[in-house]
C-alpha cells in the first residue's frame, strides 16, 4: 500500500514563504481557518499560537501549500496530495539543501518562468548547460533554499 507524504521545509517565515511556493507553482494557500476556529472555541488552543495573513486565521510559524486539483480535507484544510508544508525553526539554514525542488516549464519558456520567479523573490545562482538533462537555473527561494528550474 503507497503511503501519503508531504514535504515539510524548515523556514524563518513559513506563511511569506508559503505564499511565494504558492505563486511560484501555482498551488493553493492551505486554508486552515475552519480548523482554528474549532480548536479556539473549544479551548484546545490558545490565541498565542493563531496569527492573521491575508485576511484570515491561520497557525503561527505553520503553513502549506497544496496543488489545486488534489482532494483536501474541508474540515482542516490540509491537502491529501501533492502538498508543501513550511514550519518555522529557531535556527537559520547554514548550508547546502541534501534536497531540492525541481520547477519544469514549458518547452521554450526558461527565461520566462525563470524572470517570473525572479518577479516573486527567487535569485539566479548558476546556469547550468550539461549533457542530456539539457538546459537549466538553479536559483533560491526567499529565504536561500535551492531549486532547479528546466
Amino acid at each position: 500500500m503507497a503511503l501519503h507524504w508531504k514535504l515539510v521545509i524548515d523556514t524563518e517565515d513559513a506563511p511569506a514563504l508559503a505564499d511565494f511556493w504558492a505563486a511560484a507553482l501555482d498551488y493553493v494557500v492551505e486554508d486552515n481557518s475552519a480548523l482554528i476556529e474549532h480548536l479556539l472555541a473549544a479551548g484546545q488552543i490558545g490565541p498565542d499560537l493563531i496569527a492573521e495573513r491575508h485576511g484570515r486565521k491561520i497557525f503561527r510559524g505553520l503553513a502549506g501549500v497544496r496543488h489545486p486539483d488534489d482532494p483536501y480535507d474541508e474540515v482542516t484544510g490540509a491537502g491529501r496530495g501533492r502538498r508543501l508544508l513550511f514550519q518555522d525553526v529557531p535556527e537559520s539554514k547554514t548550508v547546502k539543501n541534501r534536497l531540492h525542488i525541481d520547477i519544469h516549464g514549458e518547452h521554450g519558456t526558461l527565461e520566462e518562468l525563470v524572470t517570473r520567479l525572479e518577479g516573486l523573490g527567487a535569485t539566479r545562482v548558476e546556469e547550468q548547460n550539461q549533457g542530456p538533462a539539457g538546459h537549466w537555473w538553479v536559483m533560491r527561494d526567499p529565504e536561500g533554499n535551492e531549486f532547479c528550474v528546466t
